[in-house]
This record gives structure tokens, C-alpha cells and sequence, in this order.
């Protein structure tokens, strides 16, 4: 069975019905970065369609993201312009030694293998540069009701996740390593963004359990027609404000002072 995310299908729609949460955790986290904003050169690893690319510009003036799916590749440098893109992993970054002020990584180290990325983080970071790692939950949250929770906890019961899909990074797990890298900062976020229910249906056909279940022989027009049929008592016609919850973590080369 291909990988879901090297589906065309996956990667416009993760182009074009993703939430603009990224932006949001940049802001947050620039203040824990060591250096003066914007940085020269900062690298996107699994960037995906590039909204996590788009968002390091705000403090990058040069921005490259890699992806080792070519269809994200493709979508990314359609949708970021002045980014580079291209085909990469976060075990073997296609960079030379300290050239990056910064790194960030952007819910793909759940799929790495993190000391061999580590020590790639450690050879490709210039002396005083600094990594960035968040990663968010799918928004499944409504701020003043638990009508969208409850309808989230059915389409994960319908459509459950694929087994095996990732393993564990927090701020603890990162702050344990022996990478040479040391936590400097991270907070826990809660943001929240007001869609409207036909987006957040596009949204959710772009989560990894919706790509599974059509491998597996669902037919797609079934799932969004159950998902559309129960968002509209949900939403019931107007935009609400859904909560994503994650965290970020800034983590430096050497002794924190």
C-alpha cells in the first residue's frame, strides 16, 4: 500500500484546506530564538505543501523546504514563492555542514529516526543557530461546546487512524536526548481559528485515517458524505472557532545559559 502522503490526491489538499495554525506558533516561539530576526537561512524539514515553509519567512529572508514525498514537493513550490523545495529526509538533510540558522520541524519527526537526525541538526546548524519543534492536533475542539469533540470521537471511530502512524516527540522526550542540543524554551499553545464547516470538511478529507480507509477500499464520496451529513447539525451553517492544541520547543547547541 503506497504512502498516503505520496498520494497527488493528499498533497493539494494539504495545499489547499489546511488551517493556517503554523504562523501563529512562529509567533509565539520567536521570542525563545537566540538570534536577531530574520535569520539568513532556515530549513523546513517535512515541509510538506509548504504552509509550514511560508510561515519561516515571516523570520527567514532565505527559506528551503524538503519532503520526501515529491507530490508535497511539487505542491509546496507551487504554493510558496521565493522558498526552495526539494526531496529530502530528516536523517540525511541535503545541506551543507553549519549552514542553517535555523531548523525547524513541523510534526515530521514523529515518522524520523531522531538521533540520526539529531546529529544532522548538529552538523547542519551554524554555531549559535537553533531548532524549532512543534506539532498540533487536529483541531477538534469548539470553545463553547463539545458538539465538535463528540462528532470527531464518531469519525475516529468510524475511520480510525492507521496503526503505527508515528511515535511519540514532546519537549520532554526532547530534552532527554544526548544530541548535544539542549531545551532552551517550549510552551504548550491552544489556537484557536474560525472556519466555516464546509472548510473544516475539506480539512478533515485530508487527515491521514480518511486517505487510509479509501486505500482500503472506501469509497471517498461515502466519507464526505457521512462527514458532510453530521457537520451540519455542528456547525449549523455558520463559521465557529475551533481550538488547536500542541506544542513548541526550542532547543540550542551546547549548555543553555
Amino acid at each position: 500500500m503506497a504512502n498516503v502522503f505520496d498520494l497527488p490526491g493528499m498533497a493539494a489538499g494539504y495545499a489547499k484546506s489546511r488551517p493556517e495554525v503554523h504562523p501563529h506558533i512562529i509567533e509565539r516561539a520567536r521570542k525563545y530564538l537566540p538570534m536577531p530576526l530574520p535569520v539568513a537561512h532556515a530549513l523546513d524539514v517535512g515541509c510538506g505543501a509548504g504552509l509550514s515553509t511560508r510561515a519561516l519567512q515571516s523570520i527567514a529572508r532565505h527559506a528551503l523546504g524538503i519532503d520526501p514525498s515529491q507530490a508535497m514537493v511539487k505542491c509546496a513550490s507551487a504554493l510558496v514563492p521565493g522558498a526552495d523545495f526539494r526531496m529530502g529526509i530528516a536523517e540525511s538533510l541535503p545541506v551543507p555542514p553549519r549552514s542553517m540558522d535555523l531548523i525547524a520541524a513541523a510534526g515530521s519527526l514523529n515518522y524520523a529516526d531522531l538521533n540520526r537526525f539529531f546529529a544532522e541538526a548538529v552538523r547542519a546548524l551554524r554555531v549559535g543557530g537553533a531548532l524549532l519543534v512543534y506539532d498540533f492536533s487536529p483541531g477538534r475542539s469548539f470553545r463553547d461546546s463539545n458538539r465538535l469533540d463528540l462528532w470527531f470521537t464518531d469519525f475516529l471511530n468510524r475511520y480510525p487512524m492507521p496503526i503505527g502512524s508515528g511515535h511519540e516527540v514532546s519537549p520532554e522526550i526532547l530534552s532527554s536526548s544526548e544530541s548535544g542540543l539542549r531545551l532552551c524554551g517550549h510552551e504548550d499553545f491552544e489556537v484557536g481559528l474560525v472556519v466555516d464547516g464546509a472548510f473544516y470538511l475539506e480539512y478533515m478529507m485530508t487527515e491521514t485515517n480518511v486517505a487510509t480507509a479509501v486505500q482500503s477500499g472506501v469509497p471517498e464520496q461515502s466519507i464526505r458524505a457521512w462527514c458532510a451529513d453530521n457537520l451540519e447539525p455542528v456547525f449549523q451553517g455558520v463559521p465557529r472557532e475551533v481550538l488547536f492544541r500542541g506544542y513548541f520547543a526550542v532547543l540550542l547547541e551546547g549548555p543553555v545559559p
